[in-house]
């Protein structure tokens, strides 16, 4: 058996388990900014594709590799893979449904109380000797909240967001989502979320975190027609992928005070460069601003369940099952 790893080297022979189906397997370790040639020229006989979920495997990688049977997200997310062209060859196509859904609610929840509580300037006044005066400002502003002052809107009710749903009961907060099909009223019950169409969702909350992945329906979604939409003073998390939010858009809602403050665990167009729209901002859109490297789902547990659901759908295959994850049917 031949496995190409597309991502960050050691993450295979890391969690690769002591299983028999595993024992003569060849392994070659590429980043995610090889050319197709020189993946081709090292694994065209690959069998399997573990990737990144910002690796692109692309319709041409796809037709070059005659023996593969499955690409593999390491995550959730897959929607740089071609998937067109793997059901055109056979070729099945799965994800890591579930692996980092706490994590990544986790990290959601992080990044609300980081913008509610000015943690990176509170932070840095500390480091500089002005911890009384900062400490007084914000007494006398009185622009520290509890997540429980506002009302929190989910867009998107998957499994990340269902976890979201579930801390927030834990600190009092009044839910409401908003997806394409609405859940069970038990689901709702269970979860303690009402559902709201989008434009009333809009009008109703005063904190938006993103839980739906990138589809052509979906990007960009996060526009300027959404933010003439919410009220002022809004905060925006995203810690789903950065294609939904429309980049310039943001930066004038912040500028129009719009969006008070947003926190981003994705940006558009990763990696990201120093020259990207909302990273190259004055101080007054800067300061407004709250970034994560896109940690939200590689806790150490989730990358170990993730690679637990590839060995599985892995052997199955082997085994002439079909495997459990498949996104492409």
């Amino acid at each position: 058996m031949k496995i190409l790893h597309l991502g960050k080297k050691g993450n295979v022979e890391k969690y690769l388990p002591d299983k028999e189906y595993l024992k003569d397997v060849e392994l070659v370790d590429l980043p995610i900014t090889a050319s197709e040639q020189e993946i081709l020229k090292q694994a065209s006989d690959a069998h399997y594709i573990i990737a990144d979920a910002i690796a692109p495997v692309s319709k041409e990688l796809i037709r070059g590799m005659s023996q593969l049977r499955m690409i593999h997200s390491e995550g959730v997310a897959y929607n740089l893979f071609d998937i067109e062209a793997a059901r055109e060859q056979g070729v099945y196509v799965c994800n890591c449904k579930g692996m980092n859904a706490m994590a990544v609610a986790e990290q959601t929840v992080l990044l609300m109380l980081g913008l509610l509580r000015d943690v990176t300037a509170g932070d840095a006044a500390v480091r500089q000797g002005r911890q009384i005066q900062v400490k007084e400002g914000y007494m006398v502003r009185g622009d520290l909240y509890e997540l429980s002052d506002f009302p929190v809107g989910l867009i998107g009710f998957g499994d990340i967001a269902k976890c979201v749903a579930g801390l927030m009961r834990a600190f009092h907060v009044e839910t409401y989502y908003y997806s394409r099909h609405r859940a069970d009223k038990a689901v709702e019950e269970e979860y303690g979320v009402t559902y709201l169409p989008l434009d009333e969702l809009c009008g109703k909350c005063k904190i938006f975190s993103i839980h739906v992945p990138v589809t052509e329906e979906t990007k960009n979604m996060i526009n300027e027609s959404f933010f003439h939409k919410v009220s002022m003073g809004s905060y925006l998390i995203n810690t789903a992928r950065g294609e939904i939010v429309d980049s310039q858009a943001l930066v004038d809602a912040i500028k129009k005070g719009i969006i008070k403050k947003a926190a981003l665990d994705t940006i558009a167009g990763e990696p990201v460069k120093e020259d990207n729209i909302l990273v190259n901002q004055p101080s007054e859109i800067a300061d407004r601003l709250l970034f994560s490297p896109h940690i939200g789902g590689i806790t150490a547990s989730s990358f170990k369940r993730g690679y637990e659901m590839v060995w599985e759908d892995i052997h199955a295959v082997e085994a002439g099952r079909k495997p459990e994850r498949v996104v492409n049917n």
